[in-house]
């Protein structure tokens, strides 16, 4: 293939991912705007964000092993068709069903785009140097589609509204079917995974219900007949699941894995920086126009420091994990994301602007430094033909992290109580600063610099960008 055509496929592949991004982070501002439109409260609000993660979450794993298994580019084909389906139903939702189940059939299609679209970069770019190149092209468009998603939806909800949010994604869309149809070329894995069709139910099911309680807890009671049942029935499918996995010969997650203390502390480093990004921003959204009266544009743009920041901090953490081995760059995305919920602990209705400004630094600091270093540590020690599915895991293990998240925080503030909604979400900035503290305690579990030498530059990059 000629040069030409292949970074056209890079540049596809690249807006796909941009958009999958995105679409994790660009609702949280929009939050507000769709309460007020369809009268819905934080409980309802929070089953919009995490409608797509958590579908997202699930199938990442599945999707991969079904695009090499009947084709690549057919199954890209299908996640835009998907993506765009879910975006046209989010744009026209006239109440919550619709636009949460709309979120959903967004996640299928997200999870369809992520995976398979690296996987068609690397069967297409096949030069080491330009390879590499490549792959780092697509992490920083990672990174800065999450980064970059509250400042966007600030832009569009300023001037046409929330649920141009997704309007915007049909268009673009668009185009890249057709130039996917022109530029890219099938390809299957010589070797395909089979399908854990009965680990991927269970997984949804398992990681669906955890985010469930964690939602409608506060408003049922956390101590109510319904939530005894949730109970009882996620330690049931938790167990069924630990089971089935330990039985197959290719389950959907090797539980071997986590025997490995390395690679289980940067699955719950993954989950933790998600948990994290993903709280900051639901309190923040919430802070800046409920309590704080801001615009969606001026609330977006009061993020710029943290997407500016995970934007540079990214290459620069690869770069040291190469140098140095992964456990500076964690220290570092530890201290950044404990100090800005430690500064944002007293948050309060006159909280000077820039305390803000710095505590989204920090943040955004953290999130950009936290990434080549958990998957570094994750894949660490692996054969290369074990190395994707770490990767998977740890890609998982991130959308598990924004679920949980958003639960999470939702939960602190659906009953505010007398105090109002600002002391209420002081709880919450505690969770984001023990989130850095737990980082701090990865890095200790994390390969020294000299275990680095066991997986390639290469293997790390690839994984890292999923």
């Amino acid at each position: 293939m000629d040069k030409t055509r292949q970074w056209w496929v890079l540049a596809i592949c690249c807006t796909s991912i941009f958009l999958v991004g995105l679409d994790t982070t660009v609702v949280n501002v929009a939050l507000p705007s769709i309460g007020r439109e369809l009268r819905l409260g934080v409980p309802e609000l929070e089953w919009t964000v995490d409608a797509y993660t958590l579908v997202l979450a699930g199938l990442l794993i599945t999707s991969g092993a079904l695009a090499d298994r009947i084709g690549r580019r057919r199954v890209f084909r299908a996640g835009l068709v998907l993506f765009a389906a879910g975006s046209l139903g989010c744009a026209v939702a006239p109440g919550l069903e619709v636009l949460v189940a709309a979120r959903m059939v967004q996640g299928v299609g997200g999870s369809m785009l992520s995976p398979v679209a690296l996987a068609i970069v690397v069967n297409v770019i096949t030069e080491p140097r330009e390879r590499a190149q490549a792959i780092g092209v697509w992490a920083a468009v990672f990174g800065l589609s999450m980064a970059a998603g509250p400042l966007l939806g600030g832009a569009l909800i300023a001037g046409l509204g929330w649920r141009a949010v997704f309007w915007a994604n049909l268009p673009i869309i668009a185009i890249v079917g057709v130039l996917t149809a022109v530029h890219v070329p099938e390809s299957r894995s010589p070797r395909p995974r089979r399908l854990d069709l009965p680990g991927q139910v269970l997984l949804s099911i398992l990681v669906g219900s955890v985010v469930a309680v964690l939602i409608e807890g506060p408003r049922t009671g956390w101590r109510s007949g319904w939530a005894t049942a949730a109970y009882l029935a996620i330690a049931a499918v938790g167990f069924i699941f630990v089971r089935t996995q330990t039985r197959r010969a290719e389950p959907l997650i090797d539980l071997r894995l986590f025997r490995r203390p390395p690679f289980a502390a940067a699955v719950g480093g993954a989950v933790v920086t998600f948990v994290a990004l993903n709280a900051t921003l639901l309190l923040g959204t919430l802070y800046l126009q409920q309590v704080r009266g801001l615009s969606p544009l001026a609330a977006g743009a009061v993020t710029l420091p943290m997407a500016l920041a995970a934007t540079i901090c990214a290459p620069l953490s690869g770069y040291l994990v190469g140098r140095v081995g992964p456990r500076l760059p964690l220290r570092l995305a530890g201290a950044g994301i404990a100090a800005g919920g430690a500064l944002l602990v007293g948050l309060g209705e006159r909280t000077a602007l820039p305390v803000l400004l710095v505590a989204y630094l920090c943040v955004g600091i953290g999130v950009g430094f936290a990434n080549a270093p958990i998957t570094n540590t994750a894949v660490s020690g692996l054969p290369p033909e074990r190395s994707g599915l770490a990767g998977g895991i740890a890609s998982t293990a991130r959308q598990i992290g924004a679920a949980l998240g958003i639960a999470l925080a939702g939960g602190l503030v659906a009953e505010p109580g007398a105090g109002g909604l600002t002391p209420a979400m002081s709880p919450g900035w505690i969770l984001v600063a023990v989130c850095g503290a737990l980082l701090l305690l990865v890095a200790q579990a994390s390969p020294v610099a000299s275990t680095r030498r066991l997986v390639s530059a290469r293997q790390i990059s690839v994984v890292s960008a999923k």
